[in-house]
């Protein structure tokens, strides 16, 4: 009696963790993994569905660094509309560029801060919600759409994250940014434990 009740006992171990650790040997990631999949958003997919080719971080310009992570916390440096051909978008807000081109320089920012995030953490899909954003806008004293360009991002973080990419955030007309950019945006991000 007891060989049969052995015999039924070892699959329910099995299955409930105790026959040995995953087959990768990393009982961490397995679970980090499986919170990662509750939501089904595959944001390294997604990129691809969008089009969107990920860039090579420029190096920063001065003394500091790109992104810093802390815990499951990521800081990233407030970062500049960068092109695909490594040239960035220029001019002010309301006298130099329209909305629309605003709005794209924005979403360039988005791709540079993805890139810089990639660069850091490996892989995308270990991001568990974009937590805050801070985007300042290069703009004529006369220009008011401050928030319709920083849409540009925003909307940017929730088609590659879906419900976890939209964030806190604040969007401020500069009289300046450096090299003339049309827009910097700085972002915290969260990562699974």
């Amino acid at each position: 009696m007891r060989k049969f009740a052995l015999i039924l006992l070892i699959p329910f171990l099995t299955l409930a963790g105790c026959g040995g650790p995953p087959p990768n040997g990393k009982m961490e990631q397995s679970k980090e993994a499986t919170e990662q999949n509750t939501d089904g958003v595959d944001a390294e997919q997604r990129i691809k569905d969008l089009g969107i080719e990920l860039i090579t971080p420029k190096p920063p310009t001065a003394n500091y660094l790109k992104a810093k992570t802390m815990g499951n916390v990521v800081y990233l440096a407030g970062t500049g509309p960068d092109r695909p051909d490594g040239t960035q978008v220029t001019g002010k807000l309301g006298s130099e560029l329209s909305l629309e081109e605003g709005i794209e320089a924005a979403r360039f920012a988005g791709i540079s801060l993805l890139s810089s995030l990639k660069a850091e953490i490996g892989d995308l899909n270990r991001v568990k919600n974009i937590v805050r954003a801070k985007g300042m806008v290069n703009a004529d004293p006369s220009f008011t759409q401050h928030s319709q360009v920083i849409n540009g991002f925003s909307d940017l973080m929730v088609e590659v994250f879906g419900e976890k990419g939209k964030h806190a955030r604040a969007a401020i007309g500069m009289g300046s940014l450096p090299s003339n950019i049309s827009v910097e945006i700085e972002m915290i991000v969260e990562l699974y434990e």
